[in-house]
């Protein structure tokens, strides 16, 4: 009697296990469903929301295809990093101008392979940033294009090395500034502009006064002066400031931000009313990076006035890009709201000038 209470007991308790291990393989299969499941939305999620990082082999098939509104510095980043690998050079180029402006430390290995890119216009633009960036690492690799086949590519080297302690190479700008190809001459006086050799001020009012120099040489030359702070240009300011051309006046803009003084602030508010809205937005920005945001409703009314209503494509980019930039120098909340927009734009360097705003936004956050 006792033995079948004992053997009814043991089958009991077997059956409950039975059925526990049963219950438990159940939830195990269930859970094992449930992962499978949300596995590829967590993995495209993580991959929306967590930038790549800068040397990784993948790349995006397009911009567009990482944006999201709610995170417009990942964004931005991106639009920078697939951009310089654009097949188109100016596009190449701008992206190159923009990781050095907004300090992208992670996007200037990159940088440094094009250094090797077969188009003249990247390598100047990828030695220079360099230079500006101050980014020693790439220090072997600008020396060797010191050697490079073309001239302007050998002094953007030189303005690289003269950035990287070496300033004893801004003399091989020095010589370039007199030489007879425009090219060259141009891009000297912009680069002795950027040096902060106050030394070259003699040979950039040479370039700038010379019957031989072009507009590129005689733009250039001015920026470069002003650039280094120096007021003896204000005469040939005032003559750009009334110029009947638009582009003109903008460079004018541009040199009176870079010459920075109070006579130049006081000059580029009262360029905020000029009949061409590519002007008005070019004052704003300027005025923005001194520091002044009087500029800042003639940037709204571009997206709220409907002021492009009649302008063709080329124009309406223009207009948007430079609509962007003054809104990375203003940075006031009630301009960074279109960022989101311009960051979608159909035009690549629109897109990339709104990535710069927001780089530059952040940084000043």
């Amino acid at each position: 009697m006792k033995k079948s209470l004992k053997n009814a007991k043991i089958k009991k308790t077997r059956n409950k296990n039975r059925h526990l291990l049963n219950t438990f393989i159940f939830y195990c299969a269930l859970l094992f469903i449930f992962i499978a499941i949300l596995s590829p939305g967590c993995k495209e999620m993580l991959q929306i929301t967590t930038p790549a990082a800068p040397d990784t082999a993948a790349r995006p098939s397009s911009p567009k295809s990482v944006i999201g509104t709610n995170q417009p510095q990942p964004e931005a980043f991106r639009i920078i990093q697939f951009s310089l690998a654009d097949e188109n050079p100016r596009v190449k180029v701008r992206a190159i101008e923009v990781a050095a402006a907004t300090k992208q430390t992670r996007l200037m290995p990159k940088v440094q392979r094009l250094l090797r890119d077969k188009l003249v216009p990247v390598r100047f633009a990828a030695a220079v940033a360099i230079g500006d960036s101050q980014y020693i690492l790439a220090k072997r690799y600008i020396m060797q294009l010191l050697k490079d086949k073309d001239e302007n590519v050998r002094i953007a080297a030189a303005y690289a090395m003269g950035k990287l302690s070496s300033p004893r190479y801004f003399e091989v700008l020095r010589k370039a500034i007199v030489r007879s190809n425009l090219t060259v001459r141009a891009n000297a006086a912009l680069l002795l502009g950027k040096s902060g050799d106050k030394k070259a001020l003699k040979l950039l009012y040479w370039a700038l006064q010379h019957k031989d120099s072009d507009d590129r040489v005689r733009f250039n030359a001015v920026q470069a002066i002003a650039t280094l702070g120096d007021e003896r240009i204000f005469p040939k300011l005032w003559a750009m400031r009334i110029s009947a051309y638009a582009d003109d006046r903008v460079i004018c803009i541009q040199a009176l931000g870079a010459l920075g003084t109070e006579k130049a602030k006081n000059i580029l508010i009262t360029m905020l009313d000029d009949d061409i809205l590519e002007v008005r937005l070019a004052a704003a920005e300027q005025l923005g990076a001194l520091g002044d945001n009087i500029g800042e409703s003639e940037v709204r009314d571009v997206f709220e006035k409907n002021l492009t209503a009649e302008l063709d494509k080329q124009a309406l980019a223009l207009t948007y890009m430079r609509a962007a930039l003054a809104i990375g120098r203003i940075g006031t909340p009630s301009l960074k709201k279109f960022l989101p927009q311009l960051l979608k734009d159909p035009s690549k360097l629109v897109r990339i000038a709104a990535a710069k705003a927001v780089l530059q936004c952040t940084k000043t956050k």
